[in-house]
Formats: C-alpha cells, structure tokens, sequence
C-alpha cells in the first residue's frame, strides 16, 4: 500500500518527467506514442535519460532540491546533548561523545543506525534509496506543497 507521501512523490516526479517511448526513441507527452500508438511508456528525465517506473527520477529530484542529512552530525549532536560532560582518561579530558565514537567505533555505528532507524519509524527522516541518505521528512513536504 502506498503511503501519502509516496503519492505526492510520484505526481511530483510526473510533473518534471515526461512520457517515453523507447521504440521509436521520442518523447509522447499526451501519453501515446504518435508513431507505434503505445502507451507503454518510460519516464524521461531530462539530463539522466529514460527509465521504467518513478523512483530513479523521484531519487534524482530530491537530491538536486535537498541536502541530504548528515547522520553522523545529528547522532553526535544528540549524544553531546545527553552527556554534556566530560570524561577524563589518564591525564585526557575528552568530551563524552568523542570518547565514545573514538573508545568503540562498532558500538558507536549500531547506536547511530539504531537512532536514524527510530528516526525513520518516527517518520522524521525519509530514506529513498534504502537507507544509504536520508532527508528530513517536513523538508520533503515543504518541497511537495510549494510544486
């Protein structure tokens, strides 16, 4: 089942893509071809060429109008906000979140997934391509609502 968003996504990409036909290599925007008469079409994105379906023209407009979040900023920020201290190793002083990012990379990576993953769930960031990049999710629907 599609979500909201989703939908708004797809007639966003419809409206900067146009319609396909790879047979005949022309654009058909009334959504028929005029030379083979099909409606079996592709998307054509200008600057990336065609392609079947939505989601690699959808991927490539949300990345030239957002920026992406950087995962690494927001988990460090939350952790400087719940251990605003220090810690101190040997004669060291470091803050408590480099310590722990520094100490234990491993651990440091699966707590920052798992917050991106809760973030996600919450709904608060929105990932298109399987979770390599995410985008802040009112980001997106402020783009959606000014199209």
């Amino acid at each position: 089942m599609k979500t909201e968003i989703q939908e708004k996504l797809e007639t966003f990409a419809r409206k900067r893509t146009i319609p396909y036909c790879s047979s005949d290599h022309i654009e058909c925007p009334t959504g028929r071809c005029p030379k083979c008469f099909s409606d079996d079409l592709m998307t054509l994105h200008r600057g990336y060429g065609p392609d079947w379906g939505l989601e690699t023209a959808i991927r490539e407009i949300i990345s030239e109008e957002l920026t992406p979040i950087n995962t690494d900023e927001i988990f460090e920020e939350l952790i400087r906000d719940i251990y605003p201290e220090t810690t101190t190793i040997g004669y060291l002083t470091y803050d408590t979140a480099t310590a722990l990012r520094e100490l234990d990379p491993v651990a440091w990576d699966l707590a920052k997934s798992e917050h991106i993953d809760s973030l996600e769930s919450d709904e608060q960031v929105i990932s298109l391509d399987g979770g390599c990049t995410h985008f802040w999710t009112h980001d997106l629907e402020t783009l959606l609502e000014h199209e």
